[in-house]
């Protein structure tokens, strides 16, 4: 997809008209009508760079030097998926806060979510394999039953969990 083409979905599914997204960066709306139909082949690297935050993207998306066939954010802000996101009805409204912002990161800043996110889902996991394995027999020695009876006593004793 060449970056006028870019430009002019991005701008679109982000609901601007030409004049806004041209506020947006400092240009007159026709202007930004050309660079929309290539007209315009040698932009200043400021506008790129204004253009690129005004759209939510990186300047080397619009570029073209970023392969973005799997990048999910510009996907859905081209898919126009805040709407769809509003529409459902089964997301409490935080949950909808935190897809609409999550699509409206850049890209890097969204590496960074997901590399947290997996970082997070990890130590979950853990905890909750530590609490699994506390709760198992021990298998180092050999339990027996005035041992289990022990432990029973122990979890039937209210005054033990205050």
């Amino acid at each position: 997809m060449e970056m006028g083409e870019k430009i002019y979905n991005l701008r679109k599914a982000k609901g601007l008209t030409l004049e806004e997204l041209g506020n947006l960066v400092g240009v007159g709306k026709s202007t930004v009508r050309k660079w929309e139909k290539g007209m315009i082949a040698n932009m200043k690297r400021d506008k790129i760079s204004k253009l690129a935050s005004a759209l939510n993207v990186s300047p080397a998306y619009l570029m073209g030097w970023e392969m973005d066939d799997g990048d999910i954010g510009n996907a859905l802000v081209a898919d126009c998926l805040e709407k769809e996101i509003d529409n459902m009805a089964s997301l409490a409204p935080s949950e909808k806060d935190h897809f609409k912002a999550y699509i409206n990161l850049l890209e890097i800043n969204r590496k960074k979510v997901d590399d947290y996110t997996n970082q997070l889902l990890s130590i979950q996991q853990m905890e909750h394999d530590a609490v699994l394995a506390a709760a198992c027999q021990r298998t180092d020695i050999e339990v027996t039953e005035q041992m289990r009876t022990h432990d029973d006593d122990i979890m039937n004793d209210d005054s033990e969990w205050k």
